[in-house]
Formats: C-alpha cells, structure tokens, sequence
C-alpha cells in the first residue's frame, strides 16, 4: 500500500479522497427541493467556505474621480472607492455619453502569471504608455487585439474594471509567491478566492450604485480567471442579472488528474475555497445563479480543461436551468478550434448575447 506521494504531489490515494466526493447539496441530490430554498442554504455553506461575508456589506463607497478623459463615444474615469472594509482601491470606469441611466458590465480580468497588469487587460490604460505597451501585447495575445471593456463601452454600457490583490496597482504579485500569499492570508481567516469574490460583490454593488448605471441591468463578463469569478459573482449576488463566463468552467473529477494546471497549485488558490467541494462540485456553485441568464463558452482546444469536464459541468448545468424552466436562458458552448482564448468572433457572439439579456 502507498500512503505516500505521487503524480504531480498528488496523494497516492488521490482516487480514493476524489471518490469520496458525492456532492450531497448539489440540486440533484440534495432533499430540499424547493428551488429558492436549496439556493438559500447552498449560498450559506459557500458563505462559510469562501471566509468572507456574501453580502456588499454596510460600508459607504466614498468614491472619488481621480481622472477623467474622452474617449470618442464614452468618457473614461479613474475611480477610487471602498472596495471593502479593509480599504480602498481605484478602478477603471467607462461611461458613455447621451442621457442614462445606461445597462452596465463589470469586467474581471485574467490572471495568466502576468501581474503587473490587471484591470489594464480589459479597459485600455491611457495615462502611463508603459502600462499601454503591455497591455496591448496582452490584448493582441489573448483578445484579439481588443480590449473587451472599451468595446462594451462603445455599445452603450457603463463598463467597471478593478484589480485583484496581487495584480496591477495591488501588486505585482511572482507567481512563485502565490502559494505564500494563500498561506499567509488563511492564517489570518480568509483566502485569495474568498477575499476576490466579497471584493467583486462590492465591486458590482459599486457599479449598480452610480447614478449613470441602471441598478437593474447590471452584468458580469470575464475571460479565464475572470471567467470564474464572473459565473461566481452571478451565483453569489443577485444585484447580477446575467453573467458571461469564456474558458473556465468543469467539473472537479475531471480537473483532478494528473497532469491538470491546478496541480501545480499557485495560480490555483484564487479558485479555492476550503472545504467547498465535500458539499458543491464547481458546477453546482455555477448553478446558485439559475434561472438568471448565464453563458459560459469553451475552447475545445483549450488544455487547462479536459473535454470530459467541460462536458460533464454542462450537462450538470442544463439539467438545473431547465428543471427552473429557463433552459433558453443558458448558452454553453463548445468552439471546436479555439484553444485557451478570447477571439473577435466569440466576442461579438458575447457582446450580442448581453445585448439580448441587457440591453
């Protein structure tokens, strides 16, 4: 018998613990099966994982413009505010112009070891060209050469993007430090998943606030990690109406083999919250957002997810929305050639599907 280590620093009786895993909250097995009640106690049991309350919080916003430019068909802000009661931080913040209020999308940006930028990936920098450079080389290299927050913006959406603790202005971050920022901030009762998700709920509390934004269409889009923390967003908060989700979606069985990216930890524990998985696999946390709308595309090239996961959180997905009777409001899709990306036409496809739910 070996009680020891193996595959990747993965426990030898890995298949054994990953067995044990049955779900037993997930809406198809759990007892309650009046729907707003199941949501209700599956929310607390992710509340008391993620270490960080679920709910905005009482804190005032404070917010103040830092700076403030024209941009053609919007006007774009540096705002600072409370991002949550441990202090505040400055966000990228684009308005359009003409009379609002206007339907509005926060924007959480990727993670992909690239620290120095964050909230840059996705709403072009304009005051430091350094910043510029590099987020341009980002953007040619993962979005096609777009930053998908100044698209938005240029459709009519009032558009907010903030940096994660350890990324651009709250950082930068080496990815090798990762795993001790995690341990540092457990010791201390909360985690960087934990800590991200209250801070995107104040994020998009911030954004439904603002006297341009209509408080009732209010949405969630983010690409890899931000793919993650958008369906979370959606599933944790209902101040989210819809919520797009591009390259991160699973289920934990199939991401728990040797060889997966995870495995390596790191970059894993800004998707991690203690202990969550013996009550949800990561699909049923996805499906806390159901009957809203909610779009979650693949790359079917993409190897940081296996077919088989893609394919069994789908299925796990489609049978939740449909048992609400809001199987048309769910879009999950395969693109066969794509890889781990973000492409022009999958964006358009994205933009003209928040339009639908939004707009």
């Amino acid at each position: 018998m070996n009680l020891g280590i193996t595959h990747r620093v993965l426990p030898a009786f890995y298949e054994r613990l990953r067995d044990e895993l049955t779900f037993p909250l997930s809406w198809e097995r759990s007892p309650t099966r009046d729907f707003p009640a199941w949501r209700a106690e599956a929310r607390a049991v992710a509340g008391e994982s993620l270490m960080q309350p679920v709910t905005p919080g009482p804190e005032p916003f404070d917010p103040v413009t830092v700076d403030e430019s024209p941009a053609g068909p919007y006007t774009a802000r540096t705002v600072e505010f409370a991002l949550s009661r441990y202090g505040r931080a400055r966000g990228s913040l684009l308005v359009p112009r003409g009379a609002g209020p206007f339907p509005a999308v926060l924007v959480l940006h990727d993670h992909g070891a690239e620290f120095t930028i964050g909230r840059e990936k996705t709403v072009r920098p304009r005051s430091d060209p350094d910043r510029l450079a590099r987020a341009t080389a980002w953007a040619d290299r993962h979005y096609d050469g777009r930053f998908i927050g100044d698209e938005l913006a240029a459709r009519g959406y009032a558009v907010l993007a903030v940096d994660t603790l350890g990324w651009g202005d709250r950082g930068p971050l080496a990815y090798e430090d990762q795993q001790a920022l995690a341990a540092n901030l457990l010791q201390l009762g909360t985690s960087p998943a934990g800590l991200a998700a209250h801070e995107d709920i104040r994020a998009a509390a911030f954004l439904a606030s603002l006297p341009e934004v209509d408080e009732l269409r209010v949405g969630a889009l983010g690409f890899s990690m931000g793919a993650y923390r958008a369906w979370q967003l959606s599933a944790l908060s209902d101040g989210v109406r819809a919520a797009a989700a591009v390259c991160w979606m699973t289920g934990l069985k199939q991401m728990v083999v040797p060889g997966d990216n995870t495995l390596r930890g790191q970059s894993a524990y800004f998707t991690l919250h203690p202990g969550l998985h013996r009550r949800l696999d990561i699909p049923d946390l996805a499906s806390l957002a159901a009957p809203k709308p909610a779009l979650f595309h693949a790359g079917g090239r993409d190897h940081l997810f296996t077919a088989a996961g893609v394919t069994a959180a789908y299925a796990k997905l489609r049978a939740v929305w449909e048992s609400q009777g809001a199987g048309d409001r769910l879009d999950t899709t395969v693109w066969p050639d794509v890889g781990h990306a973000f492409t022009s036409v999958m964006q358009d496809e994205v933009f003209s599907w928040l339009d639908t739910w939004l707009a």
